[in-house]
């Protein structure tokens, strides 16, 4: 099944120095980008909180940025000021181009590229054409299940740290790379192990509360918050001292129980 995203949206960049635009303040590391590969990144405040995340595919030397549309305007804002006199071509393509998924490959498109977050989260396309009769159906059905944060749904923009949706472990963050807007912070982070909340994937007992209703222990006591829900699959964020997984907890009129997602049980018998 072909889905359509309405929620997404392209920005181009073109020039030759669009890379080095890009390297410099990114979080993944742009040389990786070609060959039919799309990269998955964020861009950050200096203090190394979330502002956006989005993917990122390169076709005749223009490199085409999919992103939130009801946030495109603040993102396009940030990096014509990053830009300052690099030789880049910004352009907003809101109105000219569809984003389109599958769980299956997507043939047919010359922007056309894997989802590089997860082998099963299928393939993405970007598109020129009328996509009405299209929808978008089961995608978030398998983000979700799969444990896989995306954008202001589960982020909270300024606030939120992008270790906290396992950025590392979902291909969006390069340790290797030098340096980029909020690295520093980001760094510490993980070598010195100070992060406290993560989110995970959860099974709901019922219809999802409201986006960020409190979760509480037996004792009454909170744990975290919720995230994004797709019908009966639910994120959402814990404290990592107060949980355990296998445990249900309260989240308003409902029970939820976290799961491993399969990514960090792998990241965790390193």
């Amino acid at each position: 099944m072909i889905e359509i995203h309405k929620n997404r949206a392209i920005i181009t960049l073109a020039g030759p120095e669009r890379k080095n635009l890009l390297q410099s303040i990114i979080t993944a590391n742009i040389n990786h980008l070609g060959n039919d590969r799309g990269l998955y990144a964020a861009l950050l405040t200096p203090q190394g909180k979330f502002l956006h995340d989005f993917f990122l595919y390169e076709d005749n030397e223009i490199i085409y940025l999919d992103c939130e549309r009801d946030r495109i305007a603040d993102l396009f804002r940030r990096l014509l000021m990053y830009r300052l006199r690099s030789k880049v071509e910004i352009t907003d393509c809101s109105r000219n181009f569809s984003v389109i998924t599958s769980s299956k490959k997507i043939n047919g498109y010359d922007l056309n590229f894997t989802d590089p977050r997860h082998s099963e989260m299928g393939c993405r396309a970007i598109v020129e054409i009328d996509t009405k009769g299209a929808k978008e159906d089961t995608y978030h059905t398998r983000r979700i299940a799969l444990g896989i944060p995306e954008g202001s749904h589960d982020f909270i923009v300024e606030k939120s740290t992008i270790l906290e949706g396992h950025f590392e472990q979902i291909n969006g963050v390069d340790f290797e790379k030098g340096c980029y807007v909020g690295q520093e912070v980001t760094a510490r982070m993980k070598y010195r192990g100070t992060i406290k909340k993560l989110i995970f994937p959860v099974t709901l007992s019922g219809s999802a509360p409201p986006f960020d209703s409190i979760i509480t222990n037996e004792l009454g006591q909170k744990i975290g918050n919720l995230r994004s829900h797709h019908k009966s699959s639910a994120l959402a964020i814990f404290r990592l001292e107060k949980m355990e997984f296998g445990q249900s907890y309260d989240c308003c009129n409902i029970k939820l129980k976290p799961y491993v997602p399969d990514f960090y049980a792998e990241n965790t018998n390193d």
